[in-house]
């Protein structure tokens, strides 16, 4: 579904539409509840008070509602990410501020949900600095990917691409009944052993399909993620690198969603 700065704008241009908004969202009913005027919160006749920022990204922040929910607005829309500059430079905030609502608005783009189905790909990278032949995994992270064909991706930071780690993943995030596409690294050679139909394609031998095994989908993935990180991030840290994976991850599964990616998000923001 299409929704453009003009939906956006039209639905969300003052503070008190936010708010209301972010009150209608929260709490389900509210029959008898009335604004109480000057403060950000509801109360009725018998004294009871409703806070619909309480526990939220926006409890005791000091910046408008309208500014957060334009942030989340375009983290809903860019592609390619959008860096703590970059909001700075658009709400005229400090790059403290602005670097901590981008931290926020990424926690709202936790991977989660149910188990991938039918014809899965996995594969593996690493994320880091370039190097030479000898060096080029060396203060690198290694990242793991499983995605559906047409479907949706889950993508994690490894501490190390050891069988335990990888065969766990697949297990926690695959379904049995999936058909499972690798490469040939020799720990995927275990998936039958577990219960999971598994074919391959060898990459060393520059055997990039074997009829209607590959991993082309993954590795799509895997190229937009890196390209855009360090297009528009230029450097992220091991620590916060499963935060920036989350957040392409999110995008790339709300790609075919009937709700648009920003009211995912705000929805999110007030159900955790």
């Amino acid at each position: 579904m299409k929704y453009n700065i003009k939906d956006f704008r039209k639905e969300f241009g003052t503070e008190e539409k936010c708010l209301t908004h972010l009150f209608k969202e929260k709490y389900l009913d509210t029959t008898g509840y009335y604004k109480v005027a000057g403060r950000k919160c509801w109360a009725n006749s018998q004294g009871e008070q409703l806070h619909p920022l309480a526990d939220t990204i926006f409890k005791k922040s000091s910046t408008p509602l309208t500014v957060w929910f334009e942030a989340i607005f375009l983290f809903s829309i860019a592609k390619n990410g959008v860096s703590a500059k970059e909001l700075q430079r658009h709400f005229g905030v400090t790059y403290k501020t602005a670097w901590r609502m981008g931290t926020q608005i990424r926690k709202l783009m936790e991977q989660d949900g149910n188990l991938l189905t039918g014809t899965v790909e996995v594969d593996e990278t690493y994320f880091g600095k370039r190097g030479n032949h000898q060096t080029k995994f060396k203060n690198k992270s290694a990242l793991m990917g499983m995605v559906e064909r047409q479907g949706k991706v889950r993508a994690h930071k490894i501490g190390a691409r050891e069988t335990h780690i990888l065969l766990g993943k697949i297990k926690a995030n695959v379904s049995k009944d999936a058909q499972i596409m690798t490469d040939e690294f020799r720990v995927y050679a275990k998936l039958p052993k577990i219960g999971y139909n598994r074919s391959s394609v060898n990459h060393m031998q520059y055997q990039w399909a074997n009829g209607n095994a590959h991993t082309n989908t993954i590795e799509g993935f895997w190229g937009q993620l890196k390209r855009s990180i360090r297009g528009t991030y230029h450097f992220v840290s091991a620590k916060h690198l499963q935060a920036y994976v989350d957040e392409f991850a999110f995008r790339y599964n709300q790609r075919l969603s009937p709700v648009p990616c920003f009211q995912v998000l705000v929805q999110r923001a007030v159900s955790r």
